[in-house]
C-alpha cells in the first residue's frame, strides 16, 4: 500500500490533490504544529490578473498550538467566510463555470466553523467530490503515533502497514533518507507533477498554483481530465 502525507489545507492546489489521487490511503497530518503563513488557513486565488491570498482568521492562543486544536476566529462583525466568497465572485465573474459551483461552495464558506480542521476537511470534501478523487482519508491525530520529521512519517507509514510514501514537493526531502525507510520496508517514491496549463479569465499570462478552484471554475467538467491525463501520465487507479 502506497500513502501520503500532508497537512490540512484551506482550498488546496491541485498538486495537493493529484498527489492524493496517485496513492492508496492520504494521511492528513493534523497533530503537528500550525504553521503561520503556511497553506494551512490560506490560499491563492486569481484577482485582477494578479495571485491574491484568501486568508482564514484564527485565535493566536499558542505558538505551539497543534492544527488539530486550532480554533477559527468567528468574532469579526462581517463573517471571513461572506467575505471570501463575495471576493470569489468577483474575481471569477467572468469565469464560465464559475455558478455551477458557487452554491455548493458558499454554503461551506458561510457557515460557521469553530475548528479549522473541520472546515479544510469540507473544502477538500467539495474538491474531492468536483475531481472524482475516492482515495480513502485518514488523520494523524486518530492513528496514536508520535515522532518527528522523518520519525513520525515513517511509523505513520507503519501505523497503516503502508510499504511504500509519495513524498512530496515540500521540506520532506530535505529530512527524509530514502535508504532508511528502505530498511524498514518502506519505499520512498518522489511525486512528480507538471502543472496543467488550461484558460484564465482575466489577463494573461497564466498563473500556476492557485487554489484548484481556479480550474474549476475555468474549464467545469474538463478539469479532471487536464489534472490527471497529464502528456506521458498513466491512468489513475485511486482517482477512477
Amino acid at each position: 500500500m502506497i500513502v501520503a502525507i500532508h497537512q490540512p489545507h484551506y482550498l488546496p492546489w491541485l498538486g495537493y490533490l493529484h498527489r492524493m489521487a496517485r496513492v492508496d490511503l492520504f494521511i492528513l497530518l493534523d497533530h503537528v504544529q500550525f504553521e503561520r503563513r503556511n497553506r494551512q488557513n490560506r490560499s491563492q486565488i486569481r484577482l485582477d490578473g494578479e495571485a491574491r491570498w484568501l486568508t482564514v482568521p484564527v485565535q493566536q492562543r499558542s505558538q505551539k498550538e497543534s492544527i488539530v486544536d486550532k480554533v477559527v476566529d468567528n468574532q469579526d462583525p462581517r463573517p471571513w467566510g461572506t467575505n471570501h466568497f463575495s471576493t470569489l465572485r468577483h474575481a471569477y465573474r467572468e469565469a464560465e463555470h464559475f455558478q455551477t459551483y458557487a452554491p455548493a461552495l458558499r454554503g461551506i464558506l458561510e457557515a460557521r466553523w469553530e475548528r479549522l480542521v473541520d472546515l479544510n476537511r469540507a473544502t477538500l470534501e467539495f474538491m474531492r467530490e468536483a475531481f472524482e478523487i475516492r482515495t480513502p482519508l485518514a488523520r494523524s491525530s486518530e492513528l496514536g503515533v508520535e515522532g518527528a520529521k522523518a520519525d513520525l512519517i515513517l511509523n505513520l507509514c507503519r501505523a497503516v502497514g503502508a510499504d511504500g510514501l509519495l513524498a512530496g514537493f515540500g521540506g520532506s526531502r530535505q529530512y527524509l533518507d530514502p535508504e532508511a525507510f528502505a530498511s524498514a520496508g518502506v519505499r520512498v517514491q518522489w511525486h512528480e507533477f507538471t502543472h496543467p496549463e488550461y484558460p484564465q479569465c482575466g489577463a494573461q499570462p497564466f498563473i500556476p498554483g492557485l487554489a484548484a478552484l481556479d480550474l474549476l471554475f475555468n474549464c467545469g467538467p474538463a478539469s479532471r481530465a487536464l489534472l490527471f491525463k497529464q502528456p506521458g501520465e498513466r491512468e489513475l487507479r485511486a482517482a477512477a
